[in-house]
C-alpha cells in the first residue's frame, strides 16, 4: 500500500513540472503570425529561391514566403526586392532599381 501511494504522490508532484516543461517546449516554437507581414513593409530582402512569381526571399536573416507584385517578372538568386504588402503569411514584392 505504501508503495502505490509514494507513486501516487510522486505522480501528482511532478504533473505540474511536466506542464510547465510541455508550455515552455511549445512556447519556444517559433511561428510566423499573420501580423508580421506587415511589419515588414519597405523592408529589403534577397531572392533565396526563383521569384516565378512565387518563391522564397530572405529578410532580416528569416525565410519569408514571396510573391512577385504582377507576376510578370522571373528573379533569381542573388536579386534584390522591396517588400511591398502581405497576404496571409506570403509577402508581395517587387524588384529593387
Amino acid at each position: 500500500m505504501k508503495m502505490g501511494a509514494l507513486a501516487l504522490s510522486l505522480l501528482i508532484l511532478s504533473a505540474p513540472a511536466v506542464a510547465l516543461l510541455a508550455y515552455v517546449v511549445h512556447a519556444s516554437r517559433q511561428k510566423k503570425s499573420s501580423r508580421l507581414p506587415l511589419a515588414l513593409v519597405g523592408r529589403i530582402g534577397s531572392v533565396e529561391r526563383t521569384l516565378d512569381p512565387e518563391g522564397f526571399i530572405l529578410v532580416e536573416g528569416e525565410l519569408w514566403r514571396a510573391r512577385l507584385r504582377g507576376g510578370v517578372h522571373v528573379l533569381r538568386a542573388p536579386s534584390k526586392v522591396r517588400v511591398v504588402g502581405a497576404r496571409e503569411c506570403v509577402v508581395e514584392v517587387e524588384p529593387l532599381g
